[in-house]
């Protein structure tokens, strides 16, 4: 069994029971991961997710929010959630968004978290099929929109952890949260670094 998991206060969305757990700390034991660091105990929060250069990260989140018993909100396109793909991504915790839609997707998301009593949002500043020049921009809009703490969450293959740091609050700008976030997630070894 996994030697540290941080404790998970009351106050988050909760999922599963002592059986996913307990296979979620086995599964991540097995594959040789571990967790470092806390997570605050707040109702609302947003985990900001990095780095995220391979589809395998998304199933190594998935098994840590089992292991921890979170349930994690995340965001996918609404083609994600047709019949039948669309029933399993729901039960994970997975919400559409609707691209073409008269509001943009940061607005959705911000009237998504205001509606829930507690919710714990999953996102990734950048995408898994190639090296952007910068992050995407959602996660800073989101955070001042709805006015949760950014948790910063690394990835670090190198050492096979996930790292959770300590809470954060989205800045005025933009390119504040890059100067302050960037050096956190540069010090982590992706999965496949040439695209990080």
């Amino acid at each position: 069994m996994l030697r540290y998991v941080p404790p998970i206060a009351d106050a988050l969305p909760r999922r599963g029971n002592a059986f996913s757990a307990f296979a979620g700390r086995l599964a991540l034991r097995a594959a040789g991961w571990r967790f470092e660091g806390t997570i605050p105990d707040v109702p609302k929060l947003m985990f900001v997710v990095a780095p995220h250069t391979s589809n395998w990260d998304f199933m190594l989140g998935v098994t840590a929010m089992f292991a921890l018993g979170i349930r994690v909100t995340f965001l996918g396109k609404d083609t994600l959630f047709r019949w039948p793909l669309g029933v399993l991504m729901r039960w994970l915790g997975g919400i559409p968004v609707y691209r073409h839609a008269p509001r943009n997707v940061v607005e959705q998301t911000v009237d998504h978290v205001r509606q829930q009593d507690r919710i714990a949002l999953g996102l990734s500043p950048e995408g898994t099929r190639r090296k952007l020049p910068a992050w995407r921009t959602g996660f800073h809009y989101v955070a001042r929109g709805a006015g949760i703490p950014i948790v910063p969450v690394a990835l670090d293959y190198s050492t096979r952890t996930i790292r959770f740091f300590a809470p954060y609050t989205a800045a005025d700008s933009v390119e504040a949260d890059h100067a302050a976030l960037g050096p956190l997630f540069s010090a982590q070894m992706a999965r496949h670094p040439a695209q990080y």
